[in-house]
């Protein structure tokens, strides 16, 4: 599509707009049950487009990218009228007599910009919100996964009117044509070095922005825990998509009191999921590209390999791999790691790692492991970041009830639920007066002395 078909479209969604057509709550649950219906209707062609894609597995492809954004949905049909209603406030006395009130108002053309990782759950899980708020919409997938974003092109394309909800694919020139005046919202989930790029092109229309972006999140072990327990749900957070999550637990700051105890059931959970590396290569998540796969292999010349480092180029594998005997000065991790690799860093005193992490850039998630009230309320009070997850990894992006969003350099703003449609929309404030009293005070020449004013006026504001 070129700059002016662009053009054209958008000029096409903002007349259609413009009808109010989507702004009527009828409108949008139809829309939405029908958004639905070709989740189910097509869970066949998705799984296989994921797997062609990534080589995710059934079960990883349906909770992360079709499950998920089915119950988005039922949330959304469920609870948009009540999420829609004016909310009543207060009114000044100077406003009496008047009625206050706010709604909620969709912002037009939303453009919503989307990675390669979760093909379909990082572009339909804000969509949602964008669908449910009364928007026209474009859709940018990544063009690396191919197959996928030609399959939501022929399904969007098939079932909604292009003045609605149009796709548009292509890579970073496209994306950059589409930003314009014409686009009223902007969401972006990706790296930080692109959502930089998109900040800034954003910013030379002053077009409101969403940015869902990455980093380091570490995951904390403390000596008071239950191990197996821990241990097993640390391994699923980071390898799970191969650790191609960017909430995925990045690496590990593990208490040098359990070290042994704790590495012996990381290794022995590891091998009982992950198990042999040729019979797992079936359904274990490749890596995107190859350049992400020689960067990610270059980790491995580094620390001790405790669990894993076999890898297998012309697929893309990479084994599930463990590092040990590691600091922070080292070249793992200087950088996300966002692959099937993790790094491990021993502590004695949690202070010391508290003053080191807010020396870091701020990430998404932290994590933490421990029985310790003092410790957790420590590590809530005392990190900065969009999440803390205690006793769990990726758990936390799972609840629909929970806004999800960076800080700093991971992000801004937040989504999921009822947070999702908030996002997309804008609260208009609304104050409506009579005419039947009008207070004479308020109009010059103001006769009243300023010590005498003072003292009324505090109970008019």
């Amino acid at each position: 599509m070129n700059k002016e078909q662009i053009l054209s479209l958008q000029l096409k969604q903002k007349e259609f707009f413009n009808t109010g057509k989507t702004k009527d709550i009828a409108f949008r649950i139809e829309n939405l049950k029908k958004l639905s219906f070709i989740f189910q209707e097509n869970e066949a062609k998705i799984l296989l487009a994921l797997k062609t894609d990534l080589n995710k597995s059934h079960i990883e492809a349906y909770s992360s990218e079709i499950g998920y954004i089915l119950q988005e949905i039922k949330i959304a049909i469920k609870n948009l009228k009540k999420w829609n209603r004016k909310k009543k406030v207060k009114t000044s006395l100077i406003n009496f007599p008047g009625k206050s009130y706010y709604v909620n108002e969709p912002y037009g053309t939303v453009l919503v910009i989307s990675p390669w990782n979760y093909p379909f759950g990082l572009l339909f899980t804000p969509l949602v919100g964008a669908i449910a708020a009364g928007n026209c919409i474009i859709a940018k997938p990544s063009e690396i996964s191919t197959n996928s974003s030609k399959l939501i092109y022929e399904l969007i394309s098939k079932n909604f009117p292009e003045e609605f909800f149009s796709v548009i694919e292509g890579g970073a020139e496209i994306t950059q044509s589409i930003i314009n005046e014409n686009i009223d919202y902007i969401f972006f989930t990706g790296s930080t070095v692109v959502g930089k790029e998109i900040f800034k092109s954003a910013s030379e229309h002053l077009i409101p922005v969403t940015l869902e972006l990455g980093g380091k999140n570490p995951c904390i072990v403390d000596k008071n825990i239950d191990i197996e327990i821990a241990a097993k749900r640390l391994l699923w957070g980071k390898f799970f998509n191969a650790g191609q999550t960017c909430v995925a637990p990045d690496y590990l700051l593990l208490n040098k009191n359990i070290q042994e105890e704790f590495l012996t059931k990381l290794v022995d959970f590891t091998n009982k999921f992950y198990g042999n590396f040729d019979e797992i290569q079936e359904n274990f998540t490749r890596i995107i590209s190859q350049k992400h796969f020689d960067r990610i292999i270059g980790y491995l010349n580094e620390g001790k390999i405790i669990f894993g480092g076999k890898y297998v180029k012309n697929k893309l594998l990479i084994e599930p791999t463990i590092i040990t005997d590691l600091n922070y000065h080292s070249k793992i991790m200087q950088e996300e790691v966002f692959g099937p690799v993790l790094p491990i860093i021993s502590y004695e005193d949690i202070n010391v790692v508290i003053e080191k992490l807010n020396k870091l850039s701020k990430p998404l998630c932290v994590y933490l492991f421990t029985k310790d009230k003092e410790l957790q309320s420590k590590i809530v009070e005392n990190t900065v970041s969009g999440t803390v997850c205690i006793n769990g990894t990726i758990h936390s992006i799972i609840s629909h009830d929970l806004p999800f969003g960076g800080v700093g350099e991971s992000g801004m703003g937040r989504y999921h639920g009822k947070t999702s449609f908030e996002t997309f929309s804008f609260k208009k404030s609304i104050l409506k007066k009579k005419f039947w009293w009008d207070w004479a005070v308020m109009y010059p020449p103001y006769k009243t002395s300023l010590n005498l004013f003072k003292k009324v006026a505090k109970y008019f504001y």
